[in-house]
């Protein structure tokens, strides 16, 4: 059996049966290498090598932990919170609050969509706004993971369609690799070809919005016992500081990325921080203890994706990644339907199993662009095969920092799993939508 296949197969089987994401992603790698025909030191060693790939992005992870811990400590989410439960309301009106229901999902899609463009944050704001917002869920009986799905539409939508933010740079790296590939294309098309795909996440959204999650969900109000502010003390003074904390992190972080094209969170959080000690809404003698408890929070995430690191490796390390997309062009015969239908589940195992969209790309234009090229896809819908294939799984992999973002901050009390609760309604409501609506751009386009 293909290496790649069997350590996707057994990372997800054993995710399913709630064994840890990093445990399965490792015993996944040391199978998938074994299978490939790597030895047991080869194997080992690949994998380790690997874990310094996402290594920035854990870091950058934890220090935003401890920034939103110390944003905690100004008042501000608890501010949000008096605002929330002001628009809910205590008359226990139905209407009002299924208006309240609908104005918070749609505050948060909103929030979500510009951390990917408007101010690219990415999840960095996930536990800074939705741990004090769990009281506000739960009392309007809000089903979590309707807003998981909506968190998760933007995270991964929005980079896909949009040539700006996180899209540029996704776009940037699907038309170099597609030029390198033997295919250059204006990188103005590409939002056009990824049109019709994210229709289909559109749909998706919907139906979970409106179909899947609609009904009301009883949660037990937990008061978390965590690095996260008790007192609700805050003045105008403490918001103040608290917003200029966030515009100083967010331009600093611009500023580096920008002007530098280097990864700007880590020293955006640090500014942030810094704000935060000037204000004095942190003390001294409390920084240590808050903001190692603020690592904790994004810990989680920081250990999935530089265990998903090494588990990408040792699958290229084994050659099967390539003899998988060739094994998957062999069965096409000359079919277009069945080419793009194939290219396109190639696309989602890839990964589901590295967890990153970004990563995906340079793997499969290689392969794909020259097939589709020599099935006479038009480059259009050639754009729309490759883009699509990349990023299916984003949405649904546990490794992914799409499915992960939501979950570290809806199950801060314990009533959110990860897999069941955000991976598979992600997976079934972004990922069916996109095979189908991205195998139909290929047909059409």
């Amino acid at each position: 059996m293909n290496a790649v296949l069997l350590a996707v197969f057994i990372m997800l089987i054993l995710s399913l049966f709630r064994i840890n994401v990093v445990i399965a992603l490792v015993i996944g790698a040391f199978v998938g290498g074994i299978a490939g025909g790597l030895d047991v030191p080869t194997t080992i060693t690949t994998f380790t090598d690997g874990l310094g790939g996402n290594a920035t992005v854990a870091l950058s992870y934890a220090l935003l932990g401890g920034f939103a811990v110390a944003i905690s400590k100004t008042g501000l989410p608890d501010a949000m919170v008096d605002l929330a439960l002001k628009i809910v309301g205590k008359d226990g009106d139905s209407k009002r609050k299924a208006y309240s229901k609908v104005l918070i999902v749609l505050i948060i899609l909103a929030i979500s969509i510009a951390s990917q463009n408007v101010i690219p944050v990415h999840i960095a704001f996930i536990p800074i706004l939705i741990p004090p917002l769990l009281k506000v869920f739960n009392e309007l009986q809000i089903d979590r993971r309707l807003i998981a799905v909506v968190i998760t539409f933007g995270l991964t939508a929005p980079y896909i369609l949009l040539p700006v933010g996180f899209g540029e740079i996704f776009q940037g790296i699907l038309q170099r690799n597609m030029a390198d590939s033997g295919l250059a294309v204006s990188q103005g098309d590409i939002p056009i070809a990824m049109l019709i795909p994210v229709g289909g996440m559109v749909i998706g959204l919907l139906v979970g919005v409106f179909i899947s999650y609609r009904k009301p969900k009883n949660y037990k109000t937990i008061e978390v016992e965590s690095q996260m502010s008790n007192e609700k003390v805050y003045t105008k003074k403490s918001i103040f500081f608290a917003l200029i904390a966030v515009l100083v992190s967010l331009s600093v972080q611009l500023y580096l990325t920008q002007s530098y094209d280097v990864d700007g969170m880590i020293f955006g959080a640090l500014a942030g921080i810094a704000v935060i000690y000037v204000s004095g809404s942190m003390k001294l003698n409390q920084a240590d203890e808050l903001l190692t408890g603020g690592m904790k929070m994004m810990a989680f995430i920081g250990f999935v994706m530089i265990t998903a690191a090494g588990f990408a490796n040792v699958l290229r390390a084994t050659g099967d990644v390539e003899s998988l997309v060739e094994t998957s062009a062999g069965l096409i015969n000359g079919n277009q339907s069945l080419a793009a239908l194939m290219m396109l589940i190639v696309g989602l195992l890839i990964t589901m199993g590295i967890g990153s969209s970004f990563s995906t790309i340079p793997i499969i234009a290689t392969i794909f662009v020259p097939l589709s090229l020599e099935l006479g896809f038009s480059p259009m819908a050639t754009i729309a095969i490759v883009g699509t294939a990349a990023a299916l799984g984003d949405a649904g992999s546990p490794a992914s920092d799409s499915t992960l973002g939501p979950t570290s901050g809806l199950n801060v009390d314990g009533q959110h799993n990860h897999i069941w609760d955000t991976c598979v309604p992600t997976f079934l409501h972004y990922n069916v939508p996109l095979i189908l609506f991205g195998w139909l751009a290929a047909i059409i386009l």
